[in-house]
């Protein structure tokens, strides 16, 4: 039951601060501002269940290797994906993701299939999705790895609809976006060197 708990935090703190700068908060944040809050966030809610059980899936089928290598090459995912957000960050891409967010927004009329559809094609392949995998292919601990990212997921997004468009005034994103690769550097030396079991 402990572990249990320790790696559902674990797995909660890192995809939330993983998910916290993406793409997809920001989308769930700018939908937020236009539409009711309630249909927006069960939109996002419902897209990130289905998510995450496939990041748990695919984490399930890459457990089957031996567990040296994947703890290694799961260290050098998180590595990879801390490099991604650095160089998205540098490249100064929220303006163009903010554009495609704002079109997409307008090709749907409802605020639940809005939200589902944008939040669904936005996580494929994902930083977040990644990481629940690689998770999973760690700890091989399916209940526990869906719960903890799906619960992380849930909690950024009703952030992003709560507070709206007042977000992104308080926090601003480069800084989150930095942090979050940071955890990544930090979570990808605790796998590498045996430190997160």
């Amino acid at each position: 039951m402990a572990h249990a708990l320790g790696l559902g935090f674990t797995v909660f703190a890192i995809i939330f601060l993983l998910e916290l700068p993406d793409k997809t908060a920001l989308a769930t944040l700018l939908l937020a501002t236009r539409h009711r809050p309630l249909p927006i966030f069960l939109g996002s809610a419902a897209a990130f269940v289905i998510q995450s059980a496939v990041a748990v899936a695919a984490g399930s089928l890459l457990s089957l290797l031996p567990r040296e290598p994947i703890r290694i090459g799961a260290g050098l995912l998180f590595l990879l994906m801390a490099a991604v957000i650095v160089r998205q960050n540098l490249k100064k891409e929220e303006v163009k993701e903010k554009g495609d967010i704002e079109r997409e927004e307008q090709r749907h009329r409802r605020p639940f299939a809005t939200a589902f559809l944008l939040v669904f094609v936005a996580e494929w392949g994902d930083l977040t999705q990644l990481a629940t995998a690689a998770l999973q292919a760690r700890y091989r601990d399916a209940v526990t790895v869906f719960a903890a990212a799906t619960i992380a997921l849930w909690a950024v997004a009703a952030i992003a609809v709560v507070l709206g468009n007042r977000l992104g005034a308080w926090i601003p994103q480069r800084p989150l976006q930095f942090a979050a690769a940071g955890v990544m550097v930090l979570a990808a030396i605790a796998l590498i060197t045996g430190i997160l079991g």
